[in-house]
């Protein structure tokens, strides 16, 4: 147990007081055959493991004891899909509790542009207010919101049936929390230096006030490096980065005092939103009352770790172990309440390796992309050589949406298109360019997400509103990260199935386990979650289906 996870423990101990009233908890009674056909749950737990790819849980399962153990008990979709192509934090994040694809929610990347913002530089970041006089797109300097969001969440469609419902949304991450707790949530939070926050103007309750105190003073003391265990060893194998003699592969996660970017990425990130949940649960009896309570858990820890250090290290080996020993700790935490809870873990999105690394370890073909494919430096080159105005082009990276400047005249735009596309598809990096035109033509698919070509996943992230002019696809393992430097050597977002690939877990006690290989997908979440509950939904307005969690004739899909 880290020491952020059993400070912010006390914190719920000393909540305690809140929830004097609460009910004595239910002792643990020999389960129902099959619970999930017959009575709701008190309390629906839906965890979001950032960048916990389907490969990742593959690779570790056999080593899990803790609480991805016991989800790996229970109902294993190992092959759930982020099945659209903008495989990023945001978009990944907006499907899980919605049931829709990104083109439905119009959270079409982490970040995307508006050329119609008086902003300089058009940027609009996925979860903020940027009507908000004095804020800006860049990290620290937006007002975080849910107004982009378009639809609703599951959270909000039980407030809804229930004003009686609480809805509790704690992350690593504002857009992770946000992204899942919807319009309605009771309590939304996130990790800052200082601890916890919220909205601008959201003043924490006592019990968040007090666990992000708990969670501040973990942040300001140094660690010492985590003991590797025999299972890491073998990937104990340091990768030479950057020009500057840095390598990755043998860290430790050993941090400073302050240091919050090095907290982010250790397991005791992760134990500090689990606490904070813990604590928050406990103060407001959720799953203690008539109707089913949601509590949202976001743990970024996973991708911090694979962005500075990438996939296959020691370090991402610590922290699957730290991962996996948190959530058993919260887990045993439930259980002592004896509260009828239902679990689903699942993650925004995979990941890949550096490919530093994976030219080591036979992929020789894995390459960084080129500078030139960047928006600025394509948009100024096209500019040049047809005298167009400049900035020609907006874009947030080497691949995805681009836009082209609004001033522009037809036959300018018609000759910078050529221009661009012609350059594009002649890269020996790109893999294909397509339009938004061919996309908005293109019908969102039906099929199963596995069977699903390029068109169907680019067109499950298109919102006519929000999209680019064009899209950018690279080919496989072209790691869109011109040079590595320590803190950022991996990343995700593409169209490949290394990114695109998320376990789906379901846990219940008395559920009867069983594994089903087959391709499904996180929009399926809400759906499977609120048949669970007897929550009606109106399957014309979402893209998932009701997974049945019963192994057997009857089913949990009603």
């Amino acid at each position: 147990m880290t020491t952020a996870l059993a400070a912010a423990l006390c914190v719920a101990g000393a909540s305690a007081s809140l929830a004097q009233d609460a009910p004595a908890p239910v002792q643990n009674a020999p389960a129902a055959k099959v619970t999930a056909a017959t009575t709701p749950p008190k309390l629906l737990i839906m965890i979001a493991v950032d960048q916990f790819s389907a490969d990742l849980f593959a690779q570790y399962r056999g080593h899990f004891t803790g609480g991805l153990a016991r989800l790996a008990s229970g109902v294993v979709f190992p092959s759930g899909y982020q099945a659209h192509g903008a495989t990023e934090t945001c978009p990944g994040h907006s499907t899980i509790l919605t049931g829709s694809h990104p083109s439905r929610t119009g959270i079409i990347a982490n970040n995307y542009f508006d050329l119609s913002t008086p902003r300089a530089d058009k940027r609009l970041y996925c979860a903020e207010d940027e009507s908000v006089a004095d804020t800006a797109s860049g990290s620290g300097k937006y007002a975080p919101s849910v107004k982009h969001l378009l639809v609703p969440t599951l959270g909000d469609l039980m407030k809804a049936r229930d004003p009686k419902a609480q809805v509790v949304s704690v992350a690593g991450k504002d857009r992770a929390a946000i992204m899942m707790g919807g319009h309605q949530a009771d309590e939304l939070m996130w990790l800052f230096p200082g601890g916890l926050t919220s909205y601008r103007g959201i003043t924490l309750s006592p019990t968040a006030t007090q666990a992000g105190t708990a969670i501040a003073a973990a942040i300001a003391q140094s660690r010492p490096g985590l003991t590797l265990p025999a299972d890491c060893a073998a990937q104990d194998i340091a990768i030479p980065i950057g020009d500057k003699g840095g390598t990755v592969g043998t860290g430790r996660l050993a941090r400073d005092g302050g240091d919050f970017r090095r907290f982010m990425a250790s397991p005791e990130a992760d134990g500090a939103v689990l606490a904070a949940g813990a604590a928050l649960r406990q103060a407001r009896k959720l799953g203690e009352g008539d109707t089913t309570d949601l509590l949202i858990l976001g743990l970024s820890a996973t991708d911090y770790v694979g962005h500075g250090t990438g996939t296959e290290g020691t370090e991402m080996c610590l922290q699957m172990a730290g991962l996996d020993r948190e959530l058993g700790d919260f887990f045993a935490r439930l259980d002592a309440t004896g509260i009828d809870y239902a679990v689903a873990l699942t993650a925004d999105h995979g990941g890949h390796d550096l490919p530093e690394r994976n030219r080591q370890n036979a992929w020789p073909a894995a390459e960084r992309v080129d500078p030139a494919l960047g928006p600025d430096a394509l948009g100024k080159a096209v500019a040049e050589k047809l005298g167009l105005p400049q900035p020609l082009l907006y874009g947030d990276a080497p691949f995805g949406d681009f836009y082209l400047s609004k001033a522009l005249t037809p036959a300018q735009r018609k000759a910078a298109m050529a221009e661009i596309t012609t350059r594009l598809r002649a890269h020996h990096q790109v893999e294909a360019v397509v339009t938004g035109e061919e996309l908005a033509a293109h019908p969102v698919s039906k099929r199963a997400p596995d069977v699903w070509n390029l068109m169907d996943k680019l067109r499950a992230s298109y919102n006519a509103a929000r999209s680019g002019d064009f899209i950018v696809v690279l080919k496989p393992r072209v790691t869109p990260i011109p040079e590595s430097g320590l803190g950022y050597v991996a990343t995700h977002g593409s169209v490949w199935d290394y990114d695109r690939r998320v376990p789906m877990l379901f846990w219940r006690k008395g559920l009867a386990g069983f594994e089903q290989p087959n391709a499904v997908m996180t929009v399926d979440i809400l759906p499977t979650l609120a048949s669970l509950i007897g929550l009606p939904v109106d399957m014309t307005k979402i893209d998932g289906r009701c997974l049945d969690l019963i192994s057997g004739p009857e089913s949990s899909c009603r």
